[in-house]
């Protein structure tokens, strides 16, 4: 509304300062220098005959203005017209269209005044009508409904080769794809996702439908209106087309979109942590006793990863201690849990002098990991046992007993024969250190009999 009031207030100064003033003056020296009375005058300008000669004289004069287009503002002008949406007539039902722009550029040439007009008046834009065309291959015209006969206009481009197909149909099974799951609560999770519809129809080109390997559901977890543990229905779930190689395909489908019932959970169970000591104390020095700030965590998850984690270890320095010490240590996240109630422990540890003398015991030597329907021995009666000195505060050694400590060699992936392997020594206590006097043993695999 603005625009169009800009417009003729720029045609009233017009009139005013090149006509109606210039007339006036002119009309006034006229006068001045005849010596014409000024009231003779003024009767004579207030006749109705007189201002109706006059007023046709003006309207002749603005008419071959503007028809002649003498004016500035009626200079020719271009404008463009950018992106303009191409719209298509065709039967959508029945068939495929494929080579048209989505968009072209549009020049519009002619007066300021007309061009001003146009932008202001309805126009059908840029249009295709390929309503009488089959399937094929054609070479088609863009054009512009321009709305003036007085605009001239040209379109980039202009011209355009379509190929039309018949429309086809094609049923597909649907799966579903969570997306944003980051976005929930770490102590949540995605249980279950039941979709409204097991089958979705697919339409478009033949080839097109070939490359379809599978049907998606985005399931957008974001868009939960409560992003709590419960049963929630979300709406308008968008469906995507995949080829074999995950690349996005461009059909349609039926129906557009689909719904969904989504169950959010927060599995979660309750772990003790270990104290796993790293590094060696000063030279003279054990550990006594350690304690935590928690003893257990609680870790969050799929049930499954949960059921197969129960316990965590916390590695703690305790490199070149030699006095009482306290410190906070992180929690390592194991792989597969989205969150920790804490993610740090205090831990505690009680330094003192070891003990003179350390405690040995005789260990069976096993083998762990053997493969499926083979067993393991030791060669000889030697390599059997396994003497195992424990060092450490004499508090601590007092506990230990046989039954604590085990000795083994690790036997993944080897088949029928004898090897030599490392021995491997590990106690239930972990404030004392378990030396095996001998580095290496001998075992035979063989067949189960």
């Amino acid at each position: 509304m603005k625009k169009i009031i800009k417009f003729f207030n720029r045609i009233f100064n017009f009139f005013d300062r090149y006509i109606i003033m210039p007339i006036t003056r002119l009309v006034y020296k006229v006068s001045k220098k005849f010596n014409v009375p000024n009231k003779k005058f003024e009767s004579w300008l207030s006749r109705p005959t007189t201002l109706l000669f006059i007023s046709l004289f003006l309207a002749i004069v603005v008419f071959i203005i503007v028809d002649r287009k003498i004016i500035t503002f009626s200079s020719q002008s271009a404008e463009v017209l950018k992106n303009q949406p191409v719209n298509v007539i065709y039967n959508e039902e029945q068939y495929v269209v494929e080579g048209l722009p989505e968009s072209v550029d549009v020049t519009l040439i002619g007066s300021k005044a007309d061009l001003y007009i146009a932008e202001q008046s309805a126009s059908d834009g840029v249009t295709v009508d390929l309503s009488g065309l089959k399937p094929g291959t054609h070479r088609v015209n863009i054009e512009y409904d321009r709305g003036l006969s007085d605009i001239e206009y040209s379109v980039n481009p202009s011209v355009a080769t379509v190929i039309i197909y018949d429309k086809v149909s094609d049923t597909r099974p649907l799966t579903y794809n969570i997306v944003n799951s980051n976005k929930l609560n770490t102590t949540l999770i995605v249980n279950s996702v039941k979709l409204s519809l097991d089958e979705v129809t697919i339409r478009g080109t033949e080839y097109k439908l070939k490359e379809v390997a599978f049907v998606e559901a985005l399931v957008d977890v974001d868009k939960l209106s409560k992003k709590e543990a419960g049963i929630q229905t979300l709406d308008d779930i968008t469906l995507k087309a995949y080829d074999s190689s995950g690349n996005v395909v461009d059909v349609e489908f039926v129906p557009s979109k689909i719904s969904a019932e989504i169950e959010l959970a927060s599995p979660s169970k309750k772990v003790p942590l270990n104290f796993v000591p790293v590094g060696t104390l000063k030279a003279g020095k054990a550990l006594s006793s350690y304690s935590f700030s928690e003893n257990e965590v609680t870790i969050y998850g799929d049930s499954e990863t949960l059921s197969n984690i129960n316990s965590l270890d916390v590695n703690v320095d305790i490199s070149n201690l030699s006095d009482d010490s306290s410190f906070k240590v992180e929690i390592k996240k194991p792989s597969g849990v989205n969150t920790l109630s804490t993610n740090y422990v205090t831990v505690s540890l009680s330094v003192t002098n070891i003990a003179s003398d350390p405690v040995r015991f005789n260990i069976p030597l096993t083998g762990i990991n053997v493969l499926e329907g083979l067993i393991a021995q030791p060669l000889d009666n030697e390599n059997g046992f396994i003497t195992v000195e424990v060092l450490g505060a004499s508090s601590v050694l007092s506990t230990i007993s046989e039954s604590d400590i085990t000795a083994y060699v690790d036997l993944n992936g080897l088949k029928e024969g004898t090897y030599t392997r490392k021995v491997i020594v590990k106690g239930s206590n972990p404030l004392l250190i378990y030396q095996a006097k001998r580095v290496e043993a001998t075992v035979v695999i063989s067949k189960k009999r």
